[in-house]
């Protein structure tokens, strides 16, 4: 069974910094896709970044330049740096993990952004 536990989330003020974790454990192939979603309130799911498990990233429009994804395979830690937060940027995140196919979820973290 895989687990995906969040950490890092919390409130920030406009402009400043917050760095997500998540650590995956169980029975996780070495050939994976990590990554983080948001959904804030009265919208829909979306993806901010992802990252291969050979390092390659994938943006979010909105948040490129500012957020930097980044994992450490050997800890199966997946990380999202979050820089000049915005307003806008208020969501829960959550962690995805997937792996042939099959699509992993934490239970998410509050970010809140005060203007």
């Amino acid at each position: 069974q895989v687990q995906l536990v969040e950490a890092g989330g919390g409130l920030a003020q406009t402009g400043g910094s917050l760095r997500l974790s998540c650590a995956a454990s169980g029975i996780i192939f070495s050939i994976n896709l990590m990554g983080w979603y948001r959904q804030a309130p009265g919208k829909q799911r979306e993806l901010v970044a992802d990252i291969t498990s050979g390092g390659g990233t994938n943006y979010k429009d909105s948040v490129k330049g500012r957020f930097t994804i980044s994992r450490d395979n050997a800890k199966n830690t997946v990380y999202l740096q979050m820089n000049s937060l915005k307003p806008e940027d208020t969501a829960v995140y959550y962690c995805n993990l997937r792996v042939r196919s099959l699509d992993y979820w934490g239970k998410g973290t509050l970010v809140t952004v005060s203007s």
